[in-house]
């Protein structure tokens, strides 16, 4: 995992896989059980910059690249892929509001962000507007020196337990254009959440509806320029597609390396399973697309990091490719285990249901083919 890495990005992956055995793997299981979001731990990870991964360091960040926070997110999702994945959200919206905050926005949300005292959600998707986002019926009507909200966001990781949530609505005409973003708070009067939604996987955080009801807000919470939200929406899930993909990597790692330690103690026909030609031959090939996997992510992300052109079809090519990848590499591993992989207690078959949701958040894997294909058609005309 630390092939070509600077001394800086090694001691990174450490600190972080370190965090992650210590302060998430010995509770994963638990966690997801009791469907318990671990607020407390999230503050232990903004105590070692995990708050604001992305955030300038005068407002209390890291300061980070996304070459950087692949390796981050990746290292953390080793521990548990549900905890992991929210704290990619939670760094998705700190980064959108430094990026497109003005200096009186950043310095009254960013601290709270980046030390985890606020938890961030990130709010575009609606019941009937799901890849179609620019679709979102979500209204803020202008009223004086105030917007007021009214509309349904839908399976929102976090709400409820958030204080901030980075809100798409519309402003203006139908399309895109028409779309401004807004920083809502949780005490704001018309705020309120639908039930805790049972998922398959991402126990450990809550995904829940959230409903504005005519939420009044001063026109001090729009980010940036009226129609400019689905920009900025949009400029966010680049980088929260890499953060996804990471930890998409991460979590299939954690299943190959049960895996390899299950077939070494496992014997069949008088040898062990590890010994077994036929099985070393999945192992190099799980190995292996992990490899390829990793290395189209960490190109992407170097990309965005340098302003690049093609970023957006390289982040959605590699938030493609490694959620498939990952996924096809815990289903997997969980078949190495035979019957024991079924079981909860192995920890491989939570991995399974956890990396599932990742080929369909951020934009789902049909949308993202869709963005490459657009931009291989773009050259042609």
């Amino acid at each position: 995992m630390t092939t070509s890495l600077t001394e800086d990005q090694q001691a990174l992956v450490e600190t972080t896989l370190d965090f992650a055995q210590d302060h998430l793997a010995p509770h994963a299981l638990q966690w997801d059980q009791d469907k318990h979001f671990p607020l407390d731990v999230l503050r232990k990870a903004a105590g070692v910059g995990l708050g604001g991964v992305y955030v300038r360091e005068e407002a209390g960040g890291s300061g980070l690249g996304r070459a950087d926070g692949v390796l981050v997110f990746e290292a953390l999702a080793s521990g548990c892929p549900s905890i992991a994945g929210y704290l990619s959200i939670h760094n998705m919206v700190a980064w959108m509001i430094d990026r497109y905050g003005d200096p009186a926005q950043r310095a009254r949300w960013l601290p709270g962000l980046c030390a985890m005292d606020d938890l961030g959600s990130y709010c575009l998707t609606e019941p009937g507007a799901g890849s179609d986002a620019a679709a979102l019926t979500t209204r803020a009507e202008r009223d004086g020196e105030h917007y007021v909200l009214t509309g349904v966001k839908q399976f929102i990781s976090g709400a409820g337990a958030a204080r901030l949530y980075l809100v798409m609505a519309r402003t203006g005409e139908d399309g895109a254009s028409g779309i401004s973003a807004f920083v809502v708070d949780r005490d704001d009067v018309g705020l309120s959440f639908g039930p805790n939604e049972k998922k398959m996987g991402w126990n450990a955080q809550p995904t829940r509806q959230v409903v504005l009801d005519g939420v009044r807000v001063p026109a001090d919470r729009l980010l940036g320029r009226a129609g400019d939200g689905f920009r900025i929406a949009m400029s966010g899930l680049n980088g929260g597609r890499l953060g996804i993909a990471a930890c998409s990597l991460g979590g299939a790692r954690t299943a190959l390396n049960r895996s390899l330690a299950y077939l070494a103690d496992r014997e069949a026909f008088g040898a062990r399973l590890l010994d077994s030609p036929a099985l070393q031959f999945r192992l190099a090939d799980m190995a292996t697309e992990l490899a390829a996997a990793r290395a189209l992510v960490r190109q992407a992300a170097q990309a965005l990091d340098r302003g690049d052109p093609q970023s957006p079809q390289l982040c959605a090519m590699a938030k493609r490719f490694a959620t498939d990848t990952g996924y096809s590499v815990a289903d997997r591993a969980l078949q190495l285990h035979g019957g024991y992989g079924y079981l909860s207690e192995y920890g491989v078959e939570k991995i399974v249901r956890d990396l599932r949701v990742h080929q369909i958040l951020e934009g789902t894997n049909e949308i993202m083919r869709v963005i490459v294909a657009r931009g291989l058609t773009a050259a042609l005309t």
